[in-house]
């Protein structure tokens, strides 16, 4: 693959833990797992809706994917669409930027325009 970002989605009391800690460990379903799940572009809103329905308040934030060579893998997943999963800690160093995901009158996330 050549994307050159990723994104996570993080709940503001992760957010707020990346920026004090300086680095992302992963949230429970990450942990479990044994690598930090992410999305491209493309799979973003679909990963909101699937894994956090009704959830107000996200952070969405821009992971530059360079830094991590061989930590960062893509494997199929979710309709057999290969996601970048990564088996490293992410640190804050790596995020190219973020925006926060509101819910519209319908329950469903708002994602700025042209995303």
């Amino acid at each position: 693959m050549t994307d050159l970002f990723a994104y996570k989605i993080l709940t503001k009391d992760q957010y707020d833990q990346l920026k004090t800690d300086g680095v992302f460990k992963g949230a429970p379903v990450d942990l479990a797992d044994g690598y930090i799940h992410m999305s491209t572009r493309e799979q973003a809103a679909e990963t909101a809706a699937k894994h956090f329905a009704g959830q107000d308040n996200l952070v969405m934030v821009m992971v530059d994917l360079a830094p991590f060579g061989d930590a960062l893998k893509w494997e199929e997943s979710r309709g057999g669409a290969l996601f970048p999963h990564l088996y490293a800690e992410l640190p804050l160093s790596a995020v190219a930027g973020k925006v926060v995901l509101r819910l519209d009158e319908e329950g469903k996330h708002l994602f700025p325009a042209g995303f």
